[in-house]
């Protein structure tokens, strides 16, 4: 059973039909009010505990009192909670709600992600450079190490989001933090492999032709489409559900920073055909995953608003006719 704690400031003035709307709510579990609790700015202080399958409907019951606007709301995960009034009441739930993810956390947790410090351009030219190395000693444990290295993947879904919400702000900004970043990664590849060349410590095997992992980066097909398809899917399930492992799994999947990479290292040697079919390949892997990611949350949000309709009929609520 999952349960999100809400805690609330409120003006005294507001408190009352607060406390009614939750009262009103049969998974709200546990409300409690402490009068003038809260002394700057002065207010009260509500505290419940929510069903994860209902904590959305009854954050936007929040917003719609615009407690934000006159006081504060914090919500936050209770990692155990033990009660049979809570398992009752849970047991009511269509099946999937007990699994449903809170819309807000997970925007919040994309937002996050979404932030382009100085560190967000830093990890990617950090790791375009162990991607460049990589490729130049043929090692895919770095090329790996680079993919989970880069922060990329928080950009591509601030704008699957932005997409989802028709907001243009994030869609522009994290276009051109991916612009940026991509760039800057190019270039610091670039860099480091005219490095490598003045102090003569290119691989032989490289410099004899033998680059069998820039070669699968170098040349998009049919199945690099269909990872980044599968990658851009799972990401957003993953981070609707909060499973960190499988994130990882995706980071490791998509030919982002290894396609930058190479495109630095191919310009350095003098491959253009191999920096043109790399670059097609960082291309292709952005677009897909952030329309894949938009049509996944557009998807989930589609699918666990029907099956909250299902829970909105089937829960009795205080004051309605049963």
């Amino acid at each position: 059973m999952d349960v999100i704690h809400l805690r609330v400031v409120s003006p005294p003035e507001r408190t009352d039909r607060i406390v009614t709307a939750l009262a009103a709510e049969p998974c709200v579990l546990n409300l409690a009010v402490r009068r003038d609790a809260i002394r700057e700015p002065a207010g009260d202080l509500l505290e419940c505990d929510v069903l994860a399958g209902a904590a959305d409907e009854v954050l936007a019951t929040l917003r719609g009192l615009e407690v934000p606007r006159h006081g504060s709301l914090t919500a936050d995960p209770v990692g155990l909670a033990v009660s049979d009034h809570a398992d009752a009441v849970a047991a009511r739930l269509p099946g999937p709600m007990a699994q449903a993810p809170l819309w807000a956390g997970v925007e919040a947790r994309i937002r996050a992600d979404a932030a382009y410090t100085p560190s967000f351009l830093l990890l990617l030219v950090v790791a375009g450079v162990i991607g460049a190395a990589g490729l130049l000693t043929n090692s895919q444990i770095l090329i790996v190490a680079a993919m989970i290295l880069g922060p990329e993947y928080g950009a591509i879904t601030g704008v699957a989001l932005g997409l989802d919400r028709h907001q243009r702000r994030p869609i522009a900004h994290g276009l051109l933090a991916l612009t940026v970043g991509f760039t800057l990664a190019v270039l610091a590849s670039y860099a480091f492999t005219l490095l490598v060349r003045v102090l003569d410590l290119v691989p032989p095997a490289f410099a004899r032709g033998i680059r069998p992992v820039s070669h699968l980066i170098d040349t998009p097909d049919f199945y690099s489409v269909a990872v980044a398809l599968l990658a851009g899917i799972a990401g957003i399930v993953a981070l609707t559900h909060t499973r960190s492992s499988t994130l990882i799994g995706v980071f490791v999947s998509v030919t982002t920073i290894p396609a930058a990479a190479d495109v630095g290292v191919s310009l350095a040697v003098g491959s253009l055909d191999q920096a043109g079919g790399s670059l097609l390949q960082l291309l292709l892997n952005i677009v897909i995953l952030i329309v894949a990611g938009f049509a996944t949350l557009r998807a989930q949000r589609a699918l666990w608003s029907r099956i909250g309709r299902r829970r909105s009929a089937q829960l009795p609520h205080p004051g309605r006719d049963s």
